[in-house]
């Protein structure tokens, strides 16, 4: 049985990739131009490249930003290395905006829009969800952005941009619209083996749906956290105490699975294996968790010397030999073999250990429900559990590190600094985080080009050429979004 659903799940990665080969530029694409192919298929589209999108450029950006990986060379500087010096231009951003507004939104709404004319409102719920994560995503990423206008590209293809706040506060709507649609109790077709993230029977799957769509909005609402701090304890609260589910285990995460098949690899092994490595353990990273003898290491870096039981990383702006710096690991690359990974890793884009973190953050600042050690706890086993480790290691470790002490600021430290190191490889929402809270502490790399660590990005060049009416150029990646506050 495990070989049969392989070799769909096969069947699925091909369909996915021969659907989404064709590139457009920018978000001036009519989606009435595109292929009106079965939603069914549309679906495979839709969570391959969702997937995708959290495990490619932005999850390299951020990533380098927070220094959880460093750039590296064995020879002339690289991409890598210009993106940690925070040397992020537009024209870097052309293919992430194509993406998320010519592949994976127009999926979505013609997949809403099938969904509609066949009565199928299981797919239109999924669909909706999906695009209220990629929109907060872009959102997190780049304030105000097209959305209002964006598909309805065949009378507008030169989209306006609606202010990043007005778009977060329509999120919630759209998410309570997918989540009404997902369980809805009639819909003559309903996503299946064809969807690469929860697949399987959706009398089954679709109350994974429910309990992302609903931990989704716990994320957006903690994200007001310094913007509007009784309105995150408001909405938040309203939401725990409603009768709406969340995640319960690890099986729960939103995340997409990988197979050991050329491109259906996952795109940070994919990346390594063509780059040669050029990302390496982050010192910031890996120091962090060296100081408390951290048993996800194992899973996380390779040590160096081999078999040492040592795990250096490099300092972000320090150019070296990667030879020199414990590599990404199983962790995020899949089973090694010989000197080969699997790229079967999942990319994780919103973990059952964040919301622990989300719940204990609320339960310290808020005074929300639950307390704030008995989350905090829940999500550090969550992502040990998660990466592998031993259960006696998971108790040693909480004995040493489990309990929340000092002053509530303190606290919030510890929890966000957990939260940090559990949220490995998860796309920009480490960033969000530091953003909001100042955790954890971030040094400039000594060849930065900037006074600043980014708080957000600059607008793609594709988009300033192609939409000159509406998008204008940030003077600079120091330009907040609505929720960062912070100095």
């Amino acid at each position: 049985m495990k070989n049969i659903k392989n070799k769909i799940v096969s069947a699925l990665f091909i369909v996915a990739f021969f659907m989404s080969s064709c590139e457009f530029e920018g978000t001036n694409v009519d989606p009435s131009s595109v292929i009106d192919a079965p939603i069914n298929l549309q679906m495979t589209s839709l969570t391959t490249n969702v997937g995708f999108l959290a495990g490619s450029d932005l999850n390299r950006y951020s990533s380098l930003i927070m220094q959880q990986y460093s750039g590296q060379s064995t020879g002339a500087t690289t991409q890598t290395q210009f993106f940690e010096q925070y040397q992020i231009v537009g024209s870097d951003l052309n293919n992430v905006w194509s993406s998320i507004y010519a592949t994976i939104l127009n999926d979505a709404e013609n997949i809403i829009r099938g969904a509609q004319s066949t009565n199928s409102p299981h797919y239109s719920g999924v669909a909706k969800i999906l695009k209220a994560y990629t929109y907060q995503l872009a959102v997190d990423t780049w304030g105000s952005i097209p959305y209002s206008d964006t598909q309805k590209l065949a009378s507008n293809v030169k989209p306006k941009y609606d202010l990043d706040e007005t778009i977060y506060t329509d999120l919630i709507k759209l998410l309570d619209e997918g989540i009404a649609e997902v369980n809805a109790t009639t819909s003559n077709i309903s996503p299946g083996m064809n969807s690469t993230i929860y697949p399987g029977a959706f009398a089954t799957s679709k109350l994974n749906w429910v309990k992302f769509a609903n931990t989704l909005k716990l994320r957006i609402f903690l994200h007001y956290s310094e913007k509007n701090p009784t309105f995150a304890k408001t909405k938040i609260d309203e939401l725990v105490n409603s009768s709406a589910v969340f995640m319960t285990g690890n099986a729960d995460s939103f995340q997409m699975n990988f197979i050991n098949a050329g491109n259906a690899r996952n795109p940070i092994d994919q990346f390594e294996t063509n780059r040669a490595n050029n990302l390496v353990a982050n010192a910031k990273l890996v120091s962090m968790m060296n100081e408390k003898a951290d048993p996800r290491r194992q899973f996380y870096f390779t040590q160096l010397p081999a078999n040492s039981g040592l795990y250096v990383g490099a300092v972000s702006g320090a150019p070296a030999a990667p030879a020199n710096y414990s590599k990404i690991h199983t962790y995020l690359r899949g089973i090694l073999t010989g000197t080969a990974y699997s790229g079967a890793a999942p990319i994780r884009m919103l973990t059952f250990a964040e919301y622990n973190f989300i719940r204990a953050e609320a339960a310290l600042r808020f005074n929300s429900p639950g307390t704030a050690q008995t989350f905090f706890q829940a999500g550090v086993r969550a992502s040990m559990e998660s990466a592998g480790v031993a259960a006696a290691d998971i108790t040693t470790y909480l004995g040493a590190n489990g309990v929340l002490t000092g002053s509530a600021t303190q606290q919030l430290e510890q929890i966000i600094n957990e939260k940090y190191i559990a949220s490995y490889g998860v796309v920009s929402e480490p960033w969000a985080d530091w953003r909001r809270t100042g955790y954890p502490t971030l040094v400039l790399p000594a060849n930065a080009v900037t006074a600043f660590v980014p708080r957000s990005l600059f607008y793609p060049q594709s988009e300033i050429d192609l939409n000159p009416e509406n998008a204008t150029q940030k003077a600079g990646m120091n330009t907040k979004v609505f929720w960062d506050t912070r100095p």
